[in-house]
């Protein structure tokens, strides 16, 4: 088997995809996405594309390696989520190939099915309870709320009063066993992490992510002191080799690598099983696609320490199409009392709907580039974060 050709789509709300095409017919599909670059990953994908044009595509760990190691610069966001796309491709095309699921050429299943939350309120939360309510009603029982605005390095204690206030109305209308994530996107400073976390821990939430920017998670074993709520980060990691300082330094309880970011699958699960050696779980971070959804549930599948899904269907920045409307077979991410089960069709397990796709590409490129609201202020203006 070689590969011919590709095809690259940019689309609405903010995702895009790959299809590498087989002289045998079988086709792969992957999302090498990168929220508000996506259009500088699909650059990179034109350069690696090149060397694997005329190569077998089941070979994944050669082309992983030379992709990562044969130039002299590696790693970073562009490049890792451009290698990402194409790692999902390809696993999908081993997958169609012997018409088996992804997650049983990873080492099979562990589980049967994997715990998945929900996203509730926007960049600025209100009526959180009303939306958790919903939620529950959908079948879910854990959801993740954004924490709070940005906040100075020393704030008002009225912001903080305000996030406990939210939480505890949460708490109190869902039950002690209501799982509840507070994320906090890397916009507080490590003072004013200290204080929430202490202040938190009544509360007992699910777990408590990105209390400080990705670059200071050398401060996380010392913020994890002031409160017994599990920490958890990752998603602005891209690698294996950064995932493993993150672990040395301790502090995280929960790592959250995002497989359109950090490698694919193939380097998912190594990350994944290094983590399992510092008995930290895994929760993947997923708010794109569903081609990064179906990948992240087969790494959920074959990892012992996978204990929740992140999924983005329905959420409010999803704004023209939402996850599911780029698949044909919808229905296998119905998911069962907030729980998603294994993906059983061959490859990555999803069906693709092409025509809608070309359709919403045509209309991507024919309208102004869109950019990424998280990286925003009520104003407009460029958050810190």
């Amino acid at each position: 088997m070689k590969i011919i050709g590709y095809e690259k789509f940019i689309v609405a709300p903010r995702w895009g995809f790959l299809k590498i095409i087989t002289d045998e017919g079988i086709v792969g599909w992957g999302e090498p996405s990168l929220e508000g670059r996506t259009h500088t990953v699909h650059t990179c994908v034109d350069e690696l594309m090149e060397y694997l044009i005329g190569k077998d595509p089941r070979d994944i760990e050669l082309h992983w390696n030379y992709l990562y190691r044969s130039t002299f610069y590696r790693g970073g966001p562009v490049m890792m989520s451009a290698l990402s796309g194409i790692d999902q491709a390809l696993w999908d095309i081993k997958g169609k190939a012997l018409d088996v699921p992804a997650y049983q050429l990873l080492g099979g299943k562990c589980r049967d099915k994997i715990q998945t939350y929900s996203w509730i309120g926007g960049d600025r939360p209100d009526d959180v309870v009303r939306m958790a309510k919903e939620r529950k009603e959908l079948g879910f029982n854990a959801i993740k709320m954004n924490g709070t605005e940005e906040l100075n390095f020393i704030d008002d204690f009225s912001k903080v009063d305000a996030l406990l206030d939210r939480v505890q109305g949460l708490r109190d209308a869902m039950g002690k066993d209501f799982g509840i994530g507070i994320d906090f996107h890397g916009r507080v400073h490590k003072a004013m992490a200290k204080i929430m976390m202490k202040e938190l821990e009544p509360m007992r939430p699910m777990f408590v992510e990105e209390p400080v920017l990705a670059e200071h998670f050398d401060c996380i074993h010392e913020i994890a002191q002031y409160g017994a709520i599990p920490i958890a980060t990752g998603e602005r990691l891209h690698s294996r080799w950064e995932f493993k300082k993150l672990l040395e330094h301790g502090g995280v309880d929960i790592i959250q690598p995002d497989v359109c970011h950090c490698g694919g699958l193939t380097e998912l699960k190594k990350i994944a099983s290094m983590a399992e050696t510092y008995d930290v779980a895994l929760a993947p971070h997923c708010p794109l696609g569903a081609i990064a959804l179906a990948s992240s549930v087969h790494i959920d599948t074959t990892c012992q320490n996978a204990i929740i899904q992140e999924q983005s269907i329905g959420i409010h920045y999803n704004k023209g199409n939402d996850v599911l409307d780029y698949i044909k077979n919808k229905d296998v991410f119905d998911f069962d009392h907030g729980y998603c089960l294994n993906l059983e069709g061959p490859g990555l397990g999803i069906e693709i709907d092409e025509g809608f796709m070309r359709d919403q590409h045509d209309k991507a490129l024919t309208e102004p580039k869109w950019r990424n609201p998280h990286w925003t202020n009520k104003d407009g203006s460029f958050a810190e974060w």
